[in-house]
């Protein structure tokens, strides 16, 4: 929605009014003002219900990139202790420790292990946290380091291998989104769960967002009144020469590249930059000296000596964080010791190729393109072979949301989705220097209330769901909008929520019970509801809005403390989403995760069906065994031969046996990483 800076502020007073009011929340958010707080970040404990733990949990994580260095950003230490990380990148090992500080928003969201923990040195940092390059290498070493957890942060092919192998090596997980590279991969990560008694925990934190908590107490509760439609979107401004997933390469990686000396040119210049800096800073000193060694001191000279005094204190303050990102860049730098080989500050590297990324020549209507493994190492998400595209990176993040909101639509039961249309396109990129597309737009369809298969009236009973993620323009960012018959929703980058009755984004509202009944109802009123918004906000901005992943890795470490066997019987197992209402101190604990395996494995299907929708341009409807762990049917094997038929040259005589190969590699195998 395309909505004036007044009537977001409306918005967002009319859902703080709603979720506060006496009818909605109120007692449940005036409790928690009234318990101590279990998290660190703010009151995850009360909506999820888990409480402190006595001892830390011992973890390693495997994988420190991008996203494995947010969910760094989202560690309490007074529940985890990080004893050893994995990473083959000296430049994410760099990160890991030391944070992000490209960028201030960088550094809030990525702020490293040093930080985190309050280590004043590396030296400090290594004395607590023992450093691997190969995650296997790691996980061999699991019993000398007291490992009892994981998380993941590797990329998307290795989700499925290195759960396994730290299951079976008796740790608990707590992978990234996807889940896994293929429907396959999550179904045998769930049995491998199973057989080991370990938490296999899924990074969807919209499972711990304190908005779509209350988000789904609206709908639950009927606010909205009927869920029929949902659009939801990610736009990103990406375009080529200037795409964020096709990330600089190092010296000597490839001297053709779109980016090729890019991370010299910035080292070379800051580090110019830094010298001038210096050089000024000495400048200064040496003048104010001369100045203070005069006899004859005019006012004049005095003030010039205060104002280079002063220019002289920004000037160092700005050096320390430049010389923070020059360090930074020179470990980017050092990511040229993957293209052979070596050795690097005493340490023995691997090349890339050796560690299992590939080398691979492609050809394209007269073009060929020379992608060395490094590039595929640095560059893993824009390739079938390492990544899953738009719809596992982003768009799984926002179905995951609409999957939430159309089961509390059903009082809280998750639904299967009955269909999935999607096109894809490469409107912007070239076809060559990757296999991803850069638009994707899908439609899908879920059952609402009274839907009814084998009646005709009863069949057309649907909530639509829209959505769309491109590159090449960033309108609108991302975020999820909720459309039912009495007021709209709008959730923007999980952080800011919105409620309108229906399309009235002017007007004020409260939350009224209808006249004769206990039916709720949002009415327009000029004033709004001024105490409902106070408690409602106390509620939500009282602490800062996390995204989710404090509270996410909070109730892992507590499920695992308190049911180290994940043992299924000690809490509900069903798949409904959690309730919503208010809050009894006598609950029992939460003692399975929110978006544990087979929660998670809805995402993947959907993700990884609409993938396949958008190849082979036809209407992908849902098999429920999909969804189910326990069976061996999955999308990809079901739609092996047309798959392969797209992918491949069906003329080939061998093409039969390459269905059948595709076939197998899809279906769940227990032995795949043993």
């Amino acid at each position: 929605m395309n909505l004036t800076t007044e009537q977001k502020a409306i918005g967002k007073e009319n859902f703080l009014a709603a979720i506060g009011s006496r009818d909605v929340r109120r007692s449940f958010l005036k409790g928690s003002s009234t318990l101590e707080l279990a998290s660190g970040k703010g009151i995850g404990g009360y909506y999820f219900k888990y409480g402190t733990i006595d001892k830390p949990v011992r973890i390693a994580i495997l994988g420190t990139g991008d996203e494995g260095s947010v969910l760094i950003g989202g560690l309490n230490p007074k529940y985890i202790e990080v004893v050893a990380i994995a990473d083959i990148r000296p430049y994410n090992q760099y990160r890991a420790f030391h944070g992000d500080c490209y960028s201030s928003s960088a550094a809030a969201v990525r702020p490293g292990l040093m930080k985190k923990y309050g280590w004043k040195t590396r030296q400090e940092a290594n004395s607590h946290v023992k450093v691997y390059n190969d995650y296997r290498d790691l996980l061999n070493d699991a019993e000398q380091l007291g490992l009892e957890a994981v998380i993941i942060g590797l990329p998307l092919h290795l989700h499925a291998p290195a759960a396994i192998m730290a299951m079976r090596k008796g740790c608990h997980v707590l992978t990234e989104k996807l889940m896994g590279h293929s429907v396959a991969n999550c179904k045998e990560m769930i049995r491998v769960a199973h057989e080991n008694h370990r938490h296999l925990t899924v990074g969807h934190q919209r499972h711990y967002n304190i908005l779509y908590d209350h988000a789904t107490s609206l709908i639950k509760q009927n606010v909205l009144g009927d869920l029929h439609y949902i659009r939801a979107q990610w736009h990103r401004g990406n375009l080529p020469g200037n795409d964020s997933w096709q990330m600089p390469l190092p010296e000597g990686a490839k001297e053709s590249d779109v980016k090729a000396g890019e991370l010299y040119r910035e080292y070379k210049d800051w580090t110019a930059e830094a010298d001038r800096m210096r050089a000024t800073i000495a400048k200064n000193d040496a003048t104010i000296a001369a100045i203070s060694a005069r006899d004859d001191q005019t006012p004049a000279l005095i003030d010039e000596a205060k104002r280079l005094s002063r220019e002289k204190v920004m000037l160092a303050k700005d050096l320390v964080t430049l010389t923070k990102k020059i360090d930074q860049k020179r470990a980017q730098l050092s990511d040229f010791v993957l293209i052979q080989g070596g050795e690097l500050g005493g340490v023995a590297y691997k090349s890339a190729k050796d560690y299992g990324y590939q080398d691979e020549t492609r050809d394209d209507e007269g073009q060929t393109y020379q992608r060395p493994a490094i590039e595929e190492l640095i560059r893993w998400r824009l390739w079938n072979r390492t990544g899953g595209g738009l719809m596992a990176e982003l768009g799984s993040h926002q179905l995951d949301a609409a999957s939430i909101f159309v089961a509390a639509a059903h009082g809280g039961k998750k639904q299967y989705p009955l269909s999935v249309s999607a096109a894809a396109s490469r409107s912007l990129f070239s076809s060559i220097d990757r296999d991803v597309d850069d638009h994707v737009s899908a439609m899908y369809e879920y059952p609402a209330p009274g839907y009814d298969p084998d009646d005709e009236l009863g069949k057309q009973r649907r909530i639509t769901v829209a959505y769309s993620t491109i590159n090449g323009n960033g309108f609108g960012g991302y975020g999820e909008t909720v459309f039912g018959t009495k007021g709209t929703l709008l959730i923007e980058t999980e952080k800011e929520a919105c409620l309108y009755r229906t399309s009235a984004v002017n007007d004020k509202v409260r939350v009224a019970k209808s006249a004769g009944t206990n039916a709720l109802d949002i009415v327009i009123d000029e004033n709004g509801d001024p105490l409902s918004e106070a408690i409602g906000y106390q509620g939500v901005y009282a602490t800062d809005v996390s995204r989710g992943y404090c509270e996410q890795i909070e109730h892992w470490a507590y499920c695992i403390r308190n049911n180290p066997e994940a043992d299924p019987e000690k809490v509900d197992t069903s798949l409904d989403a959690a309730p919503v209402g208010e809050y009894n101190k006598n609950d029992p604990p939460k003692l399975l995760t929110r978006c544990r395996g087979e929660i998670a494995l809805w995402d993947a299907v959907i993700a990884l069906a609409t993938n396949i929708a958008s190849d082979l341009d036809e209407t992908v409807p849902f098999d429920p065994a999909w969804f189910d762990g326990n069976s061996d049917v999955t999308p990809e094997a079901a739609w092996a031969e047309k798959l392969v038929e797209r992918n491949e040259n069906e003329s080939d005589e061998d093409f039969a046996k390459r269905v059948e190969a595709f076939r197998q590699w899809h279906t769940p195998n227990l032995t795949r990483y043993a």
